[in-house]
């Protein structure tokens, strides 16, 4: 059987492009090489498509030095990637890409849609279903009609913040402190502050406006913070994994205490109030079929001590890091990292087969 050739695409110009370079090279490693040829490409923090040529040079970050330029083409008739060589361009036919990319320009339906017009399989959800659950506030506009609980929130634009004393005290006439502050399209909890009181309010909100024109303030939930893993969609039968719990060594999981703080702990398998555990992989079904996603996807949630379940986020990228909960999910669920890419890459070639 002559060997397929998978595009990995990894980096990114959003705030998450230290994770995707973290990320893909667990992921390169689990690709079987004996079924795929792989051709590798770095996007970096600017915008440059670079060939890179081993997972060597991921790991000692010289890839950006690369001097070969990677253009994904949008012509169809194409179905592959334009190698520019000083005046030397060569096209490399492409089976599926399996875009390894978390955050703006990459998660959020932007390079799905240029997958799309390529006509190249691709792994992961699809344009609809990456920029609704990219932004938050979307998400929960869709999930406020699936009888699934969530946080309440206030949206607030950042043009609104002109008017900081009308927007606070929009706020604290629908929660008291403390509140969180997210960026509406972000990941990783790049962005995200806890504000107990309007000073802090104040800062959290421009923060949360350096990454995005869109902004939610949440209440605060005091829950136990709950993952499910999601595989499947598409024309597959949708499939979800048992749930893993977070051990924050921080006042939340932000950044800093998911990839810098090594007391950040994961339990796979935690013990919760009766019937929690059910109710949690129901809802992230019920989520992830409610965006239309497929391929994959993480569902955050959070459980209260008397077992009610809130539904936190859903990211469609998830982390594949050495400490990423999805692949360890499903692991404890008995596929291994090796069948999950595998499954993963096969389902994608299969996406356009209706």
């Amino acid at each position: 059987m002559s060997k397929k050739t998978a595009v990995v695409l990894f980096g990114g110009q959003s705030s998450e492009h230290v994770v995707s370079c973290m990320s893909v090279v667990n992921v390169i490693d689990h690709i079987n090489k004996d079924k795929y040829d792989l051709l590798l490409i770095g996007i970096t923090e600017e915008g440059h498509w670079i060939k890179t040529e081993s997972v060597k040079e991921i790991r000692d970050e010289s890839w950006r030095e690369g001097k070969i330029r990677a253009v994904l083409s949008p012509d169809a008739g194409m179905k592959g990637v334009l190698l520019l060589d000083g005046e030397r361009i060569e096209l490399v036919k492409a089976d599926v890409v399996f875009p390894v990319l978390h955050g703006l320009l990459g998660e959020d339906g932007t390079v799905q849609g240029l997958l799309e017009l390529s006509g190249i399989p691709y792994v992961g959800c699809g344009v609809l279903s990456s920029a609704v659950s990219m932004d938050k506030l979307y998400t929960k506009i869709i999930v406020d009609d699936l009888g699934v609980r969530q946080a309440a929130y206030v949206p607030v634009m950042r043009h609104q913040l002109k008017e900081m004393d009308e927007i606070t005290a929009r706020v604290e006439a629908s929660f008291s402190y403390p509140v969180f502050v997210k960026p509406s399209n972000a990941g990783s909890s790049k962005g995200v502050s806890r504000a107990a009181d309007r000073k802090e309010l104040e800062t959290a909100l421009l923060e949360a406006a350096r990454h995005d024109r869109k902004i939610l303030v949440e209440e605060m939930i005091v829950g136990r913070e709950i993952e499910c893993a999601v595989l499947g969609g598409g024309n597959q039968p949708v499939t979800v994994s048992g749930v893993g719990e977070i051990l924050a060594a921080a006042q939340f999981y932000d950044f800093d205490a998911k990839y810098h703080n090594a007391d950040s702990k994961t339990v796979l398998d935690p013990e919760l109030p009766e019937g929690a555990t059910e109710q949690v992989r129901e809802a992230a079904k019920a989520v992830f079929q409610a965006v239309d996603g497929c391929g994959l996807a993480r569902v955050d949630f959070f459980v209260k001590k008397d077992g009610t379940v809130i539904f936190n986020e859903i990211n469609t990228m998830p982390g594949f890091t050495a400490i990423s909960m999805y692949p360890m999910l499903w692991e404890t669920a008995g596929i291994s990292k090796d069948e999950l890419v595998d499954r993963l890459m096969e389902d994608a070639m299969r996406r356009f087969d209706d």
